[in-house]
């Protein structure tokens, strides 16, 4: 029998379980097992990587914390149990901690606390509070009425560690979706109590705007929680008296955040009311100053009176924080007025205001999504927001708005449908009546959103609290596979629906046919007959500008007569000095970086050469070779942050040097059987909704409102027909 079983249980909520399942397996104990109560496909994918180092027991989505707790402490044959939720963690070296102090303790005693660590999306690794009030009980075991304060360590399960017999002994009590209330119930039975002052447990709390909003009977359970705790402890005072304080100051703790609908807040109220007038210790007193008048006009239900005094607390620190930030720039009241005076305008269902890449103009997915609104609902008049430097660009009679203008904000305030594929400012309101779409622009491989927060080169300048507020108002965000949907929810979790229909702008690869790739090879002069191999690496975070890491004109001259290099920059260069300047040799190097829109220089290419740019998951689409030039992988891997190793599942031939690169090129590696078996399992795993007919799936559900069911569905890679290659349309 195992001294120890961690119990991890529950959905891979943001793929936090992986990095979970890694540190648990890392350092493997012989009288330690684990045991994975998987809840949903993902989770038990997950969990099955890493057999035979644990036991899998997979559970249905929808499956309850409560529920795979339960399952999981019937399969663990432990003498102890810790139970971890897989959104957690657990720190290297702690289970070996605990099973060694687990092991000292008798059979008494019942329950063993450890102290934790705290993590949010904006910081990890913080100290508890429990720390001292663990330290400070020592080695020796305890009785919970000899020690009432150790009720107020943070209530969660995984900081106490229950022998296995005290669980099956209590199994029923401590069976609840209400996790704190199991973990206070484990304090509340148990015969007596150790602790261990380690950490041993990560807590990691989920954004609240990534989880479902709770119901007005989610908000009564808390008080109902303390009224049944309460009930456990009547003939204990001490306790009883600690239990109390608890549940008053998480009470008004709830109803001071201010987020419950005013019924609800009413009702709560009144319910905290009863409960602290009822339960309140004999003689109890009441704490001094502001916390004291809190008290009593709690126990009075004086819900009107807290409310002033509410207001008060607030209009004075606002009056403070008035005098410190100062008055606005007139610009910026001028035109926040006239955006708030439009703001009071009805919403205009008729109208859909897009943009793409920081307002270049029309381009990728939103691109997409308006050409097919144009034609399933022409009553929708979209406007385009374009910088004025690229007006000029602009498709003949495109409707559009220069950013800042007056027209600009009035537009914004008044469009049904936003839609882009970055954001838009954080100035922006979210009206209630208005939807934003954000369709993205690229598959991650490189870490995103809050994911680049550990990485200094990625997260240098941003602010992601600013960014979780424009992520709040997304109501949809389009995906093109399920890697892509879990790191979205991931890196930026809030509340929006996922559209798992592929990305719009890659319905061409499926759409267009031979006269198209005739065309567009025509206006990039490649000659019939001719190899095009289309070159298109991304920018690092460590470099100030665009520094070519391939001698191009070396690179053409070993390709030959017969080969054009199509070289496409990074557009976070543009505008910068191109180093490509003086390199068209013949017509077999042309520069396109400045060439819209890429999906036509996919068309055109016979091979696409990148390294780690997104472009390589929308070429895959084309099933056509794709080679990958990796020379500082690692670097790149450590600096930015990547979610899977390129190398180990690369969509086909991957070189490290330029001459590996030119020997897959000149040789027949580039497509030969092994490249394409690689771009096969790539095109699985990242083509898996892109067929053709994103961008109407896409308008039938967001601007037609249409139900999932009425959709289009999605074709399986295998039945799908993609664009004829070069050769095909361009036969010598």
């Amino acid at each position: 029998m195992p001294e120890l079983s961690v119990i991890v249980h529950g959905p891979n909520t943001q793929d936090h379980l992986t990095g979970l399942l890694d540190s648990l397996v890392a350092h493997p104990l012989p009288d330690t097992e684990i045991v994975v109560a998987a809840v949903g496909d993902w989770a038990r994918r997950t969990a099955q990587r890493h057999t035979p180092h644990l036991q899998v027991l997979p559970l249905p989505d929808g499956t309850s914390d409560a529920a795979a707790r339960t399952a999981g402490a019937a399969r663990a044959t432990g003498r102890w149990l810790h139970f971890v939720r897989a959104k957690d963690g657990v720190p290297p070296g702690s289970p070996r901690a605990v099973a060694e102090r687990a092991a000292e303790l008798p059979d008494t005693v019942d329950v063993l606390l450890v102290d934790h660590l705290r993590s949010t999306w904006r910081s990890s690794g913080l100290p508890s509070a429990d720390g001292p009030l663990l330290a400070r009980a020592g080695r020796t075991d305890l009785a919970l009425d000899d020690s009432a304060h150790l009720l107020r360590l943070a209530p969660l399960l995984g900081t106490r560690v229950l022998r296995a017999g005290f669980w099956r002994a209590h199994e029923e009590a401590l069976t609840t979706d209400d996790e704190p209330r199991a973990a206070l119930a484990a304090l509340l039975l148990a015969g007596r109590v150790a602790c261990l002052p380690q950490i041993a447990h990560e807590d990691r709390r989920l954004r609240s705007a990534s989880l479902p909003p709770l119901t007005a009977e989610q908000r009564y359970a808390l008080v109902d929680r303390y009224e049944s705790l309460l009930d456990l402890v009547r003939e204990r005072p001490a306790v009883h008296t600690v239990l109390y304080e608890i549940m008053v100051r998480d009470c008004l703790r709830a109803f001071a955040r201010g987020d419950m609908p005013e019924a609800v807040a009413r009702e709560f109220f009144h319910r905290a009311s009863v409960a602290a007038l009822r339960r309140r210790p004999e003689g109890h007193p009441r704490p001094a100053g502001v916390e004291g008048i809190r008290r009593s006009l709690l126990e009075e239900g004086a819900y009107t009176k807290y409310r002033a005094f509410q207001r008060a607390n607030r209009a004075r620190r606002t009056m403070r924080s008035t005098v410190r930030t100062g008055r606005h720039r007139l610009a910026d009241r001028v035109r926040d007025l006239q955006y708030r005076k439009a703001l009071h305008r009805p919403v205009d269902p008729r109208l859909a205001v897009f943009a793409a890449y920081w307002n270049r103009g029309v381009a990728c997915n939103p691109a997409a999504i308006a050409a097919k609104l144009a034609e399933l609902a022409p009553h929708i008049h979209p406007v385009w927001v374009v910088t004025h430097r690229n007006v000029a660009l602009l498709p003949p009679g495109t409707d559009h708005v220069v950013p800042g203008t007056r027209r600009y904000w009035e537009v914004l305030a008044a469009a049904k449908y936003l839609v882009n594929n970055v954001n838009f400012p954080n100035a922006v309101v979210k009206r209630p009546d208005a939807v934003h779409l954000q369709t993205h622009h690229g598959t991650p491989l490189k870490r995103m959103g809050l994911d680049q927060m550990p990485y200094p080169a990625a997260a240098r300048g941003l602010d992601f609290a600013a960014l979780l507020e424009r992520v709040d108002k997304w109501d949809f965000s389009v995906s093109a596979n399920s890697h892509t949907t879990r790191m979205w929810e991931r890196a930026y979790p809030s509340r929006y629906v996922s559209l798992d229909y592929g990305y719009p702008r890659n319905d061409v690869y499926y759409t267009a046919g031979a006269d198209d790739i005739r065309a567009i090879r025509a206006r990039l002069g490649i000659p019939p007959g001719r190899r095009a191999v289309l070159y298109a690496p991304t920018h690092r975070d460590y470099e100030a500008g665009w520094t070519p890491r391939l001698d191009l004109a070396a690179l053409a001259d070993r390709l030959g007569e017969d080969t054009v290099l199509l070289v496409r920059g990074h557009y976070f260069y543009e505008g910068a000095a191109s180093p490509l300047t003086g390199l068209r040799r013949s017509g077999r190097v042309v520069d396109v970086s400045s060439y819209d829109p890429v999906e036509e220089l996919c068309l055109a290419a016979d091979a696409l050469v990148t390294d780690y740019s997104s472009i390589m998951f929308d070429y895959a689409n084309l099933d056509r070779p794709i080679v990958v030039h990796a020379d500082d992988w690692e670097t790149y891997r450590t600096t930015r942050g990547v979610y899977f190793d390129l190398m180990a599942e690369a969509p086909g031939p991957v070189a490290r040097t330029q001459e590996e690169l030119t020997g897959i090129l000149t040789t027949d590696a580039w497509r030969d059987e092994g490249a394409a078996k690689a771009r096969a399992a790539f095109r699985r795993r990242f083509c898996e909704y892109d067929d053709g007919r994103a961008a109407e799936r896409v308008v039938r559900r967001v601007f037609l409102g249409q139900d999932e069911a009425s959709l289009p569905p999605v074709l399986p890679v295998e039945q799908r027909t993609p664009a004829p290659s070069p050769e095909e349309a361009c036969p010598s």
